[in-house]
């Protein structure tokens, strides 16, 4: 795979919407200082609460970066595997475990991305027409959906500025 011309401009701009801070919160904003009673609540209306979008949110890119990594790679089961089975995570270290795998996810996503080797518009050799460019911006438009929704629910649960 060899890098096509051009393509650099093209790498920054996706490095930049991965790092999701330009139009919307980003990440660590987002979920900075969430108080560990209101991890776990779905609010009224709402079929979640921010545990399980965290968790959501982690096994997915976690999937995504595996697909483009992986030449073994084996397809997850919808939805048991892309969602917590409780709305509260089992304790803090759960927690906080997912918030530093979704930090170190992205990373690897990144140094992915940037490695000059790796022709964004070429297929997946396993997949089945997937591009890498195409699981880049999956992720990102994927992962700032979720961070919306994280935002509204602690909006709603009264833990947001």
């Amino acid at each position: 795979m060899g890098r096509r011309p051009g393509t650099d401009p093209l790498r920054a701009h996706l490095a930049k919407l991965l790092a999701w801070e330009d139009a919307h919160a980003g990440f660590e904003a987002v979920l900075k200082g969430v108080p560990p009673k209101l991890r776990g609540v779905r609010p009224e209306g709402l079929p979640y609460s921010l545990w399980e979008l965290l968790e959501h949110l982690r096994l997915a890119q976690a999937d995504i970066l595996e697909f483009c990594v992986n030449p073994a790679y084996q397809d997850h089961v919808w939805p048991q595997d892309y969602w917590p089975p409780t709305p509260a995570p089992p304790d803090g270290k759960a927690w906080s475990a997912s918030l530093a795998a979704v930090k170190a996810d992205r990373k690897a996503l990144l140094d992915l991305l940037l490695d000059p080797h790796l022709d964004l518009f070429a297929t997946i050799p396993h997949g089945t027409g997937q591009t890498y460019l195409r699981e880049f911006l999956l992720v990102a438009d994927h992962n700032a959906f979720h961070l919306g929704q994280m935002l509204v629910v602690r909006r709603l649960l009264g833990a947001w500025r």
